[in-house]
């Protein structure tokens, strides 16, 4: 799953993708699935991979997460790409 975030901080808000390092990131600190996130992300949840996918892009966080939240106003998801295909693949008929 990729997930487009946009950090709301002062004094410029950015955009931040997820990728695989940051969801297995999210996985671990919440002792969770990534198919979960489709049903029950909350906004803890959101800032954790904005946390963590700004110190991939190199933007500079704090090193604890709660001091992140702190300079943070708010995480708004902009664009998501579920990478399951949907399309259901080959079938024995094709």
């Amino acid at each position: 799953m990729q997930l487009t975030l946009r950090v709301i901080t002062d004094p410029e808000p950015y955009t931040v993708t997820t990728n695989l390092f940051t969801v297995v990131a999210w996985e671990r600190k919440f002792k969770a699935k990534a198919s979960q996130m489709a049903t029950a992300m909350g906004l803890e949840d959101l800032a954790y991979l904005a946390y963590e996918a700004s110190k991939q892009h190199g933007h500079v966080v704090p090193a604890v997460f709660d001091d992140f939240l702190k300079k943070i106003s708010n995480v708004e998801v902009v664009g998501g790409e579920d990478v399951t295909p949907t399309d259901g693949g080959h079938d024995a008929d094709s």
